[in-house]
């Protein structure tokens, strides 16, 4: 076994499919289909089933997945080890995150861990769920997330780090009605076109229970890409609630600003593996826990501020 049959084996998994492989790594598929049938005999056991004219992994296929990833990531930061004796400083990191923990405290993080790897490529992958940022660090796909989540994430099999407990605020355009004070009660978005994301999240929920306690707002839209509520916001068309990372770039943008009360939070987290991890991925978790070091109380909302289900 060795690199090159694993990083065969890994693009067959990621692009579904031999032919899909073969063009990603610009070889011809019979090669490929050598490749992976060698690795096969060598290991004694297939790591494909065909299901029709799809390849499906088997349960060995599932199982090398990981290490696969975790061998062809050290071999990289060898190399980068090596570039940085040569004072490159160079490599790459593979982070997932949600969207709203994307802005902040990312942003934040990202531009402190620059000051040590400036020239490190930082990939991040988009997810929507904490389930697909859990599942993207635990098999190897990212070496760390960045995730929130309704309640205190917890990971026994992965190294966690509390960040920081957000507010869910309403963002509202130019010239819209709304309280001078800089709270908003949850009954007062009677009347109120809220622009929405999918069911599931928490900013979903908290408008699914305004509407259930008889408040007479109205959903306008469900949208799955967050990018694009505020540009909506902006022009009129409705009024969304977020967490608070998005704030400042309403502010700037000309929209108001109002936490929500009773409040509810999105706890905000950043989650790797508890080994095999690149000096750049140690030291964007490294610099997570200072950033959490430097939040005040952490996932500790007052409990005069809590809501009733208990955050």
């Amino acid at each position: 076994m060795d690199a090159r049959q694993l990083r065969y084996f890994l693009a067959v998994v990621d692009q579904g499919g031999i032919n899909r492989a073969a063009e990603t790594l610009l070889i011809a598929q019979p090669s490929l289909s050598q490749s992976i049938s060698a690795l096969e005999r060598e290991l004694g056991v297939p790591l494909f089933h065909r299901v029709g004219r799809r390849l499906v992994l088997s349960d060995a296929g599932e199982t090398l997945v990981g290490p696969a990833r975790v061998v062809l990531r050290d071999l990289e930061d060898a190399k980068a080890s090596v570039d940085a004796l040569k004072g490159l400083r160079a490599g790459r990191v593979d982070l997932i995150t949600m969207p709203s923990p994307g802005i902040e405290p990312l942003t934040t993080i990202l531009t402190s861990f620059s000051r040590t790897y400036p020239s490190v490529t930082v990939n991040a992958e988009a997810a929507f769920t904490p389930e697909e940022v859990l599942h993207a660090v635990r098999t190897g796909v990212c070496e760390v997330g960045i995730l929130g989540s309704p309640a205190a994430v917890r990971a026994p099999e992965l190294d966690v780090v509390a960040l920081e407990s957000q507010p869910l605020i309403l963002i509202s355009g130019p010239g819209a009605e709304t309280p001078e004070r800089p709270e908003i009660r949850r009954s007062e978005l009677s009347g109120f076109r809220l622009i929405v994301s999918q069911r599931g999240s928490l900013m979903r929920t908290l408008v699914d229970e305004v509407l259930a306690s008889g408040v007479a707002a109205t959903i306008v839209a469900e949208v799955a890409h967050r990018t694009s509520i505020l540009p909506m916001v902006l022009s009129g068309f409705g009024q969304a609630v977020m967490p608070s990372s998005w704030a400042p770039s309403a502010r700037q943008a000309g929209a108001t600003v109002h936490r929500i009360v009773p409040e509810s939070y999105l706890h905000v987290a950043a989650v790797c593996r508890q080994s095999h991890l690149t000096p750049p991925a140690r030291t964007l978790m490294d610099e997570a826990r200072q950033y959490a070091a430097r939040t005040p109380s952490a996932w500790e909302v007052p409990a005069t501020e809590r809501t009733r289900d208990g955050y």
